[in-house]
């Protein structure tokens, strides 16, 4: 649910390798599975939009901010007004990159400015305590919070060892704060396992996809990873196996990721994991559904894993191992997004000499976003699992709640979670809670410096939905001016 920018020395330095097998003791083949799946199991097609529920009203500006302050509604329409306008957000984001500004007077000065904007407007606080602060107010306005160590991706495993610690205090203290008011932890896979290795265990995972006779000595049990669609353009030649020191950090990794896992179990407490960009999502998927296989019990998935709906394979993806897990009795848990990387990931595909992994219009990601929904939530309806919808969209958001009222999965369900970033689409956020869903804010914590990557992405991000925070500025300014009037008058 983020926009990011892969850093270059990661593209120049891709080794491009790898591949994937479906769980040990699941072996179908891809083509015929899925064929299989979408015939048997295509959804409902989608209500139209004007057809959406009466009870979702997000017209109604009074009611929908009525839990938050005057003070607070002020900072948003500025901080969203000033990130739709494209030369301020290229002013912003060359002011917090610059070297010029790294240090001294000016970096002060342009960190303060970046804490009592950016930062207090999409961000939780800077440290556990402060977030849990915030996932109060926000629970006490009648919604629930993501709490997110706002920690980048790591290069050593000194500083894996550093970030893990983070994440198991963020569950630490989701347990001291009110029951539900955190409904999941994040954990990304990229701040726990050395970048360079993700890049190596994508590229054997993709080379296993290639050629089924590749043996991978250290792979567990997971759940497909691939469809007849992935791409595999950046593994071009048979990869190395794992050094001996990559086997041991290859095992320090998914120790951190287990330990992590056990103390989400044991605090009941759902992990879920980010998706990122291709190069390094298949040691992703890996980590995650392994571990969901080991965590994942009855009908209470403690590991989710993250779908991008913009990439072109997705929906075969998610069939499959959707499929893959209601075979071998596994409850899952997904996040759908849209996804975050497409400039780069058009970029690296054209590099390559391959088409972009990314849907050709956004009408395309749209649809697949609306239709990997509806088949999550007549899955799940009546069967094991939950599913995380993750939109700033509002018509994606009126096709779902719809969706979910006509199958069984209306108000307050364990099974269904929609999810915006803390900071916006709020209308969409409160319109939803006031129909009855549970919704839950995306709120990352940690210093501004540490967190200042995040907030790069959500300059950009912000300014490329102008649709959704179009919506609530204009939302947003009628309050305004309600209340002034108010109080004048």
């Amino acid at each position: 649910m983020a926009t990011r920018v892969v850093p270059q020395k990661i593209i120049k330095n891709l080794r491009f390798k790898t591949t994937t097998k479906p769980l040990n003791s699941y072996h179908p083949s891809a083509t015929a599975t899925v064929a299989s799946i979408l015939e048997r199991e295509q959804p409902s097609p989608p209500q139209p939009s004007h057809q959406q529920p009466s009870y979702l009203d997000l017209n109604d500006g009074e009611r929908l901010f009525s839990a938050v302050p005057t003070s607070t509604l002020i900072r948003s329409s500025a901080v969203l007004h000033a990130t739709a306008i494209g030369p301020v957000v290229d002013v912003g984001i060359w002011a917090m990159q610059s070297k010029l500004l790294q240090t001294g007077i000016l970096k002060d000065a342009v960190m303060a400015v970046t804490k009592r904007t950016f930062y207090e407007h999409f961000c939780a606080g800077e440290d556990a305590i402060t977030a849990g602060k915030s996932i109060r107010s926000v629970n006490e306005a009648g919604l629930r919070g993501m709490l997110v160590f706002g920690v980048e991706d790591a290069h050593e495993n000194d500083g894996c060892d550093r970030n893990l610690k983070g994440f198991l205090h963020t569950v630490d203290v989701s347990k001291s704060l009110p029951p539900s008011s955190v409904s999941f932890v994040i954990v990304k896979i990229t701040a726990i396992c050395p970048m360079a290795l993700l890049e190596r265990i994508s590229d054997l995972l993709r080379w296993q996809q290639k050629d089924p006779s590749f043996n991978l000595p250290w792979k567990q049990d997971s759940l497909p990873i691939f469809s007849e669609s992935s791409p595999l353009y950046h593994t071009t030649k048979k990869p190395e196996p794992l050094t001996p020191q990559e086997e041991s950090d290859f095992q320090l990794a998914n120790q951190r990721l287990q330990q992590l896992c056990k103390k989400c179990v044991e605090a009941n407490m759902p992990l879920l994991v980010d998706a990122e960009h291709t190069t390094v999502q298949p040691a992703i998927d890996y980590f995650t559904y392994s571990s969901a296989i080991m965590h994942n019990k009855d009908d209470n998935p403690i590991v989710f894993g993250t779908i991008q709906t913009y990439l072109k394979d997705a929906k075969e993806r998610l069939f499959l191992a959707t499929k893959a897990a209601e075979e071998i009795g596994i409850p899952m848990g997904f996040k759908l997004v849209r996804g975050a990387y497409m400039s780069t990931e058009s970029t690296l595909a054209e590099s390559f000499g391959s088409k972009s992994p990314i849907h050709d219009t956004i009408e395309d990601t749209h649809n697949c976003f609306n239709d990997c929904s509806s088949y999550l939530l007549e899955k799940f309806a009546n069967g094991k699992g939950s599913v995380v919808l993750a939109t700033h969209n509002i018509e994606s958001g009126k096709l779902a709640a719809a969706k979910a009222y006509e199958i069984g999965m209306g108000k307050v369900n364990h099974k269904l979670e929609f999810a915006q970033l803390c900071g916006m689409s709020d209308a969409l956020s409160f319109g939803l809670s006031n129909a009855g869903f549970r919704v839950s804010k995306y709120m990352p914590f940690g210093p501004v410096e540490m967190v200042m990557p995040y907030l790069l992405r959500r300059a950009e991000e912000n300014r490329g939905l102008l649709a959704a925070s179009g919506f609530d500025r204009q939302l947003i300014r009628k309050e305004l001016g309600r209340r002034l009037k108010a109080a004048i008058f």
